[in-house]
């Protein structure tokens, strides 16, 4: 019998454990790591899910624990900082008209559904884990460990992040680079009039923002100029978000008066990055974050990085070629549908940054959506 053939998988964020999942059903031994002990269960606040991000989360099997966990939507609001409600969109469906155009979700669920998939799957997980060194040859790639182990596998996928330690360790020069943009997040109990998100533009910040997560709760966010985080102690974090927070109308009162731990508040600069060229070195190969990553204006990071799971693996299975042709048609295919989106994301962002107030930001933002209803 023929052994099936072997992937280490790098990182178990969104990117990592739907590329697990989706290997494991196509018959491949999986052996994930993630160097979080706690595979990052608590970590985030909330997260918007467009309609293409459901349509992979559909492939994946967990769709109706999603819906069942979240809160689906179909427009946003442009909001007036006192409250005053401008103008309501309907949002595109993304992933297809028997999918929500939105639902948003509190971020450790999605996790922890994910984790819960993969468990399910059978790959083998390794919590506290990285990996120290990569050691390719033509067929193949031997790791060994930071707990002393090592292991040898046909592909190599880096699901690491942001800040990918194995992207630099196969010399991809590619980094994060900052817009000039912050986000703080907290998630809060739902007001009872929030059925969808609403956007407040002006004010003491760039985006005073809001989505439903549950029956019972929202994330909030506001974004303003990044400025040192060395400079903010972590202990004023719910302070300093209430400060800006204070100065709008509308649901935000009810809101604000639940930013009150420090523990609960999340302060993120805003990143960009696109990886050119090519998204592999021999048998390792970037998936997510590791290869692009966009500022949250069009809510299209986790999205984005399950369809590379999706497109991956679907490239993958269909060959008994694994060579650098197909790791570059792979790169070349989501590279065309990744770029618009991490510079339309940059952009907007930018707008605000120069104070354009003639911009189309919703034109810029209907092209970008209308193009990833389109299957990856």
């Amino acid at each position: 019998m023929t052994q099936p053939r072997t992937v280490l998988v790098i990182g178990g964020g969104a990117a990592g454990n739907a590329v697990t999942v989706l290997l494991r059903r196509a018959g491949l031994a999986v052996d994930l790591i993630e160097a979080k002990d706690d595979w990052n269960a608590t970590a985030g606040s909330g997260i918007t899910l467009q309609g293409n991000a459901l349509r992979v989360l559909r492939e994946l099997g967990v769709w109706e624990q999603v819906e069942a966990s979240g809160y689906a939507f179909g427009s946003v609001g442009i909001t007036a900082p006192d409250g005053t409600v401008l103008h309501v969109q309907d949002d595109l469906r993304t992933g297809g008209d028997d999918l929500p155009a939105t639902v948003g979700m509190q971020r450790p669920r999605l996790q922890q559904i994910l984790i819960d998939a993969v468990r399910a799957s059978g790959a083998s997980v390794r919590l506290g884990t990285r990996a120290e060194s990569l050691d390719q040859d033509a067929d193949g790639v031997g790791v060994r460990f930071t707990d002393g182990t090592e292991g040898r596998y046909d592909l190599v996928i880096a699901a690491d992040g942001l800040s990918s330690a194995t992207r630099a360790a196969i010399g991809i020069t590619a980094r994060p680079e900052p817009t000039g943009m912050a986000i703080w997040r907290v998630a809060t109990p739902r007001p009872a009039g929030v059925t969808r998100t609403d956007l407040a533009y002006g004010g003491p910040a760039y985006i005073a923002g809001y989505c439903p997560t549950s029956e019972d709760t929202i994330y909030a966010y506001v974004v303003e100029a990044n400025r040192d985080r060395a400079s903010i102690p972590p202990e004023s974090y719910a302070e300093e978000m209430r400060r800006l927070a204070c100065a709008y109308g509308g649901f935000w009162p009810e809101i604000t008066a639940h930013i009150t731990d420090p523990a609960k508040v999340n302060y993120t600069w805003f990143d960009r990055m696109l990886v050119e060229g090519s998204w592999h070195r021999g048998r390792v190969v970037l998936v997510g974050d590791a290869a692009h990553c966009c500022p949250p204006t069009l809510a299209q990071g986790a999205a984005l990085s399950m369809e590379d799971a999706l497109v991956l693996v679907r490239m993958l299975t269909g060959t008994d070629t694994w060579d650098d042709a197909l790791f570059q048609a792979y790169y070349e295919r989501r590279v065309r549908r990744v770029r618009p989106v991490v510079e339309a994301s940059v952009q907007i962002g930018q707008w605000q940054l120069d104070g354009v107030r003639d911009a189309d930001v919703p034109g810029l933002m209907g092209r970008t959506m209308a193009m990833l209803r389109e299957l990856p």
